[in-house]
Order: C-alpha cells, then sequence, then structure tokens
C-alpha cells in the first residue's frame, strides 16, 4: 500500500509540473500591457474577419486571446503576442485591420510592431 501511495503522489507531482506555465517575464508583460493601451487610446478601428469595432472593443478581444495564450504558455514575448494574437484571426486566418485617424488602413502586425519600437524607445 504504502508503495501505491508513493507511485501515486509521484504520478501527481509530475503532472502538476508539466501542467505548470510559466509566465512572461515582467518586461514582457509590460510591453504587451503597454500594446494594448496604445490600441485602445489610438482613436483607431479595428477589423477582424470583416467586422469593424473601436479601439476598446478591440483590446477586449486581444486581452481575451492573450488570457488564452497565456494558459497554454505561448505569449512569452510581446513579439510572440503580436504575432499569435494581435495579427490575424485564429478562427479564419485572415489579417486584422488598423485604421486611424489620418493614416492609411494598414495590416494590425505591422502597426503593432511600429508600437512595440516606440514603446521600446521610451524605455530608454
Amino acid at each position: 500500500m504504502n508503495r501505491c501511495f508513493k507511485f501515486l503522489a509521484a504520478v501527481a507531482l509530475a503532472t502538476a509540473a508539466a501542467s505548470a506555465v510559466a509566465a512572461p517575464s515582467p518586461t514582457a508583460q509590460r510591453e504587451i500591457t503597454g500594446l494594448m493601451q496604445a490600441l485602445e487610446t489610438s482613436g483607431c478601428r479595428f477589423q477582424r474577419n470583416g467586422s469593424w469595432h473601436d479601439a476598446a472593443q478591440a483590446r477586449s478581444h486581444l486581452q481575451r486571446k492573450y488570457d488564452y495564450l497565456l494558459k497554454r504558455d505561448l505569449a512569452d514575448t510581446a513579439e510572440q503576442f503580436i504575432d499569435r494574437a494581435a495579427s490575424r484571426s485564429s478562427i479564419s486566418g485572415k489579417a486584422y485591420r488598423v485604421a486611424c485617424p489620418g493614416a492609411a488602413e494598414q495590416d494590425a502586425g505591422p502597426w503593432f510592431l511600429r508600437q512595440l519600437r516606440s514603446l521600446r524607445e521610451s524605455s530608454k
């Protein structure tokens, strides 16, 4: 009986360790939060799967996608967040688009990469 208990305890510990999720670094978390804030305060519209949404709705959508990625340890960097959550629909594969006042409509991926460069420059 004691041997069986030790085995089950070892299996439980191994399972818990395997399901543990490593969180992004504090810097990556700050950058990802900054990217979502930049979108929300930009005054831009955000298109996904052919429908336009205001920036607050877009941020909410991207937050849900980010939360999903976090649970699966798939967004350790801001670049991964942009590539896996903020650039295209995970359902249709269509690129997200951003339309900002006074600027041409563009794909969201490059827009977020520019925002990331700006965030990094301002934090120096």
